[in-house]
């Protein structure tokens, strides 16, 4: 009786192993809830769009998008940290959220590295300052020149942490002092230039893709190192007589902490596969984005040197004081 008893309670467990493990090889058997730092009409909301059905067919679940915007990326950022760490939860955090709000100093209850699961960097791409096409300048030397005369008194949107980093560096490189207006995303950045309420605004290619396109706003400078080849005519502001400038913004995808290692691969795979899509490709480089595929140990060395980075440039620059 009791070797029988013993082997019945034996089996048991094998069978209840077996069905846990059935269980985590089965990830995921339920739709995925993907949290964006943007709203609709950003770059974090264009590029997820665009993911979204390739990851879908490769999960075999529903990605459903929830644009959490607000605080430069910061309020979706803190809603994910304090999710549950399965996996059916995950955010696209933006370079604002989860690096230059860390080095500006501004009030975050998270912290980038110990509270996420890094699973792979999206994209990187560089920003546009931007004017309506009634604008009177076309340069970078037009728009110090104007604010040196004050007239008329120049204002400049941003979207972002990162994008107030840019629009504050452009500031503080050129010797200026253009009053830096706070939007909620990029897409509000570009409406209001469309609009001509603003006369500049610091923008990125997904979300102003269509206007430049249409020449309903113009782009005055671009932030990389080098010229990008679907702008080529826009030159940098380092070769505008700003030596050195450069800010990147970037996206990449992460969890809160904790995730299951067999969770995270299939998760990594799902987007290193589709950011080698070609059809994911050709869209990338339309708006000047480069994919980034890179391992979530990558990723996560990657977020620590940006925070380094930006928290050098801050301080060298006494930003964080002009932030607050």
């Amino acid at each position: 009786m009791m070797g029988r008893t013993a082997l019945a309670i034996l089996c048991a467990c094998s069978l209840m192993a077996s069905a846990t493990g059935d269980a985590l090889a089965a990830f995921p058997d339920r739709p995925i809830r993907f949290i964006l730092s943007h709203p609709p009409g950003g770059s974090a909301d264009v590029i997820a769009r665009l993911m979204q059905p390739k990851l879908e067919k490769l999960l075999g679940q529903p990605l459903i998008i929830e644009n959490r915007a607000g605080a430069g990326g910061v309020i979706a950022m803190d809603a994910l940290s304090k999710s549950k760490p399965d996996g059916y939860t995950i955010g696209l955090g933006a370079s604002g959220a989860l690096a230059t709000s860390i080095a500006l100093g501004d009030p975050v209850s998270y912290d980038p590295v110990k509270d996420f699961t890094p699973i792979a960097a999206v994209s990187a791409q560089p920003f546009i300052l931007a004017a309506p096409d009634s604008f009177a300048g076309k340069t970078v030397a037009d728009v110090i020149a104007m604010e040196k005369r004050g007239e008329p008194k120049l204002t400049m949107g941003h979207g972002g942490a990162i994008m107030h980093l840019t629009a504050a560096l452009f500031n503080y490189a050129a010797k200026l002092n253009i009053t830096l207006v706070t939007y909620k995303g990029t897409g509000p950045v570009v409406t209001d230039l469309l609009g001509a309420h603003i006369p500049l605004g610091i923008i990125d290619m997904p979300s102003g893709e269509s206007a430049l396109n249409a020449g309903k706003i113009k782009p005055i400078a671009i932030s990389s190192l080098e010229r990008y080849d679907v702008l080529p005519n826009v030159p940098t502001f380092a070769e505008s007589g700003l030596k050195d400038f450069e800010a990147v913004g970037w996206l990449g995808v992460v969890a809160p902490a904790g995730l299951a290692p067999d969770v995270l691969a299939t998760l990594n795979k799902a987007f290193a596969t589709v950011l080698r899509d070609p059809e994911v490709l050709a869209r990338f480089r339309s708006f000047s984005s480069r994919p980034m595929t890179t391992d979530p140990k990558e990723f996560g060395a990657f977020i620590t040197s940006e925070i380094r980075k930006w928290t050098a440039v801050v301080e060298a620059a006494n930003l964080r004081q002009k932030s607050q």
